[in-house]
């Protein structure tokens, strides 16, 4: 049974936050990259858990990486990347609209996006965390288009409520990782359109596919949901290409169903194609990954066992 959480201490929290958010959004986009940078400089410093991670993470991603100084250099480009991500958020609703997304935004591919979104088929969008995943959807709800994205609920009430409101400001609805999986259904059904990030362990009951060299825990239910509602699946990702806050949105495959259809090792086919294409991505700008997290925290018992030995 979880711990009762402290109501006060979350509140406490979620008004730092909130303060945090306004001293970002009142600074200058070229005083936000400094204070940026200042952050990652100091989170390298003191984070050493995520930092040795990321190191072992590029090590075996990128064994023809054998100069200690090189992953350094990656590793600080990391951190990096994701404090400016984290400015950038904060100053989308007051940079990004209608009239200029243009100028932060390119869309390769985007004939396979608008196709998918007007016709009368259901339709998966596929990233990771790579780039601004938080991008794509945002600028698709700041044109019209009304999409769900699957994220996990944050434990701190009123953080998880404030970053909601953030997050689906421009149309974009959330669905709950767990506990929404009818609502995914009955949207899927009605032809809806639903973003999720394909590259989060799936713990042990996971399906095992080669990503970086390494086996994988992925989550089945993309491939399931697909051949149960016959949705195609387009595999993107949002790199960042320049200064302020310029983005592509590539899209780096488009998979159909129809494909795999009576094979019986479909769901496999499809899980290891798409976290192929997550893969292609991913290496045309590395230091954009997320290499911080435990992609690989879970391993196939017959590895665990032989490593044991």
């Amino acid at each position: 049974m979880p711990k009762p959480r402290n109501r006060l201490a979350d509140y406490g929290v979620y008004v730092l936050v909130r303060i945090i958010f306004c001293v970002i959004q009142a600074l200058s986009p070229l005083k936000a990259l400094l204070l940026a940078d200042a952050l990652a400089w100091l989170a390298y410093r003191l984070d050493k858990r995520h930092r040795l991670a990321a190191e072992e993470n590029l090590r075996c991603a990128f064994p023809e990486m054998t100069d200690p100084t090189a992953i350094d250099r990656r590793v600080r480009a990391v951190y990096r990347h994701f404090c400016r991500l984290l400015m950038e958020i904060a100053h989308l609703p007051r940079r990004l609209h209608t009239t200029n997304w243009r100028q932060y935004v390119e869309l390769v591919g985007g004939r396979e996006i608008l196709n998918g979104l007007v016709s009368r088929r259901p339709l998966m969008f596929l990233t990771g965390h790579f780039g601004n995943w938080e991008l794509g959807g945002y600028t698709l709800g700041l044109l019209g288009f009304h999409t769900h994205a699957i994220a996990r609920p944050l434990d701190n009430p009123y953080l998880d409520d404030f970053l909601r409101r953030f997050r689906e400001h421009t149309g974009q609805k959330l669905l709950a990782k767990k506990g929404d999986f009818e609502q995914m259904q009955a949207i899927l059904k009605s032809g809806g359109a639903i973003a999720t990030l394909a590259d989060q362990d799936a713990g042990q009951r996971g399906l095992f596919v080669d990503f970086f060299g390494r086996p994988a825990s992925t989550h089945k239910a993309v491939a399931l949901l697909s051949l149960e509602y016959k949705v195609p699946m387009i595999v993107i990702g949002v790199r960042k290409i320049g200064e302020p806050m310029r983005y592509q949105v590539v899209v780096e495959d488009v998979i159909y169903p129809e494909e795999y259809q009576g094979q019986p090792n479909a769901v496999r086919l499809m899980t290891e194609r798409f976290t192929a294409a997550l893969e292609r991505i991913i290496r045309t700008a590395p230091e954009q990954y997320f290499w911080l997290h435990r992609r690989w925290k879970h391993q196939p018992a017959q590895r665990k066992k032989k490593q044991a030995a």
